[in-house]
């Protein structure tokens, strides 16, 4: 899971469950704009910041939530990939 394949694939699934049944979009390819599509709202960003933090043992700072880091699979794992080279050893 600490793979970059593995934290996308992660993220996926995640996504795809949590969702994409409230939004009425299907599917979505990695560099779709969660927010265009319709995606993720507001309270869902926070509701992933919860999963991301949990999940792969990161500390999102506030000045990260941005849409550079948050929105598109692709920004996203590459967020968490830097994230998790910075703390570790």
């Amino acid at each position: 899971m600490n793979t970059e394949t593995g934290i996308r694939e992660t993220l996926r699934t995640f996504i795809s469950e949590n969702f994409l049944p409230q939004s009425g979009v299907d599917s979505f390819r990695d560099p779709d704009s969660f927010m265009e599509k319709g995606i993720i709202d507001s309270t869902g960003v926070l509701e992933l910041l919860e999963f991301i933090e949990e999940k792969f043992g990161i500390k999102v700072e506030d000045e990260e939530v941005v849409p550079e880091n948050l929105d598109s699979l692709d920004k996203l794992t590459a967020f968490i990939c830097r994230k998790k080279s910075d703390v570790s050893p």
